[in-house]
């Protein structure tokens, strides 16, 4: 819907249950079992798996080792924002999955990227 008028990414900022952390019966059910990335070599790996194996059909953006990006933006475990041309944030989700607002998300793009106008015609 607003594919034409926004960018959309995922940022991987880090895995939020590996195996040397806090880990989940259900990611091992799944075979969702990485442990925590020792270099940002890994790091990308990880989170190339996890766009595949998601199926996510957009950009994925690699947080920078030190973790700045989670840092700058409180984005573990996950969360949605929309942040507009000048780099504000104008919505931000509370912690996913559960603190998702896809009609927050929804209002703040249709604010920012209203569908254009029809032409007049002649």
């Amino acid at each position: 819907m607003y594919r034409d008028r926004a960018e959309f990414y995922v940022v991987y900022i880090r895995e939020a249950h590996p195996i040397d952390g806090w880990q989940l019966n259900v990611n091992i059910e799944q075979n969702v079992v990485f442990a925590k990335p020792k270099s940002l070599e890994e790091k990308t790996g990880v989170a190339q798996a996890c766009a595949l194996e998601l199926g996510i059909e957009f950009p994925t953006l690699i947080d920078d080792f030190s973790n700045s990006t989670e840092t700058a933006y409180t984005g573990w475990p996950d969360r949605l924002y929309v942040i507009d041309r000048d780099g504000r944030i104008v919505h931000k989700s509370g912690p996913g999955p559960f603190g998702f607002e896809p009609e927050g998300v929804e209002a703040a793009l249709a604010r920012l990227a209203p569908p254009a106008l029809p032409q007049a015609g002649p």
